[in-house]
């Protein structure tokens, strides 16, 4: 394993191995203004969701590795303590790109990337018309992380009022993961798109669940199974009883396992194994529980 020490590295070196380790990271296009009323508009991929009640997000504008000066968001946060975040999917990351380009202040990068600007309704910065979710934000507090080419400076941004396209709702009302369409951020010019690869995890505090350390050993220390089977095994509350493991009994591929290994407990260990790991893929927990403890 390569083992780093940060004070070894130049601050390109690090960023390098940092912007590609912690990754995906999602994207704040923030819009800013001035007190002259000049509009900027940038992406940050130092940005994340840090609370709901107050609703608060914080996103970093760091200082520039190649001369250490400070980014025009971050000046126009300090003049007018005001943004808006407007969220960053597939159909306008290329744009999204190109406002990123380090513009003359001055320059409204609205127009130099093709954006269309809407009038927010509590905060003076426009939004990002092309933007399936636009969140009008107050900000709270900038927290300076250093003097130092590449020290990040915390702004916590308060959203007062969200804005969401109609066209990203699901049948229920809520926000469609798969139609939002969202990109993030990964190292050097790496992005990746969220709905290529969506699956789901069941979340754990919904129950309590049982633990891989409860698990059998043999079925712990299976060769077939992974780390995330064991994961799925162990969200559980209760293993299925000795009742439901025998009317499985009559599941036809399991049947089939059973009358092909007898008198073979290696083959048939193994072929369970792979059974319920078919089960666990396709999400059927309690039923590869059953296979695992025939």
């Amino acid at each position: 394993m390569l083992t780093l020490n940060p004070s070894d590295l130049t601050t390109t070196e690090l960023q390098n191995y940092l912007q590609y380790a912690i990754a995906p990271r999602p994207i704040c296009f923030v819009s800013t203004i001035d007190k002259q009323g000049n509009v900027n508009l940038s992406p940050f991929s130092f940005f994340n969701l840090f609370s709901i009640n107050p609703p608060i997000c914080i996103f970093s504008p760091s200082r520039r590795v190649r001369d250490n000066t400070t980014k025009h968001s971050l000046e126009n946060i300090l003049e007018v303590p005001e943004c808006v975040i407007n969220v960053v999917n597939y159909n306008m990351v290329r744009q999204t790109s190109l406002a990123s380009v380090e513009y003359p202040k001055g320059i409204n990068e609205f127009i130099k990337a093709g954006f269309t600007p809407l009038a927010s309704e509590l905060v003076k910065p426009p939004r990002v018309a092309e933007s399936p979710v636009q969140m009008e934000c107050i900000i709270k507090q900038v927290i300076p992380l250093g003097e130092h080419a590449g020290a990040g400076n915390l702004v916590m941004a308060e959203i007062k009022r969200i804005h969401i396209r109609e066209d990203i709702l699901s049948d229920s009302g809520g926000i469609d993961q798969e139609k939002i369409d969202l990109v993030a951020r990964l190292g050097g010019d790496w992005y990746c798109r969220a709905s290529d690869n969506l699956f789901k995890v069941e979340k754990p505090v919904r129950t309590l669940g049982i633990g891989v350390d409860s698990i059998p050993a043999v079925i712990r220390n299976s060769h077939i199974l992974s780390g995330n089977n064991l994961g799925q095994l162990g969200n559980v509350e209760d293993l299925p009883s000795d009742e439901e493991i025998e009317f499985f009994k009559s599941d036809f591929e399991l049947k089939l396992i059973l009358d092909s290994t007898i008198g073979d407990s290696t083959n048939r260990e193994r072929e369970l194994h792979q059974y319920a790991k078919k089960l666990l893929e396709a999400g059927k927990v309690i039923e590869a529980w059953k296979v695992l403890l025939m």
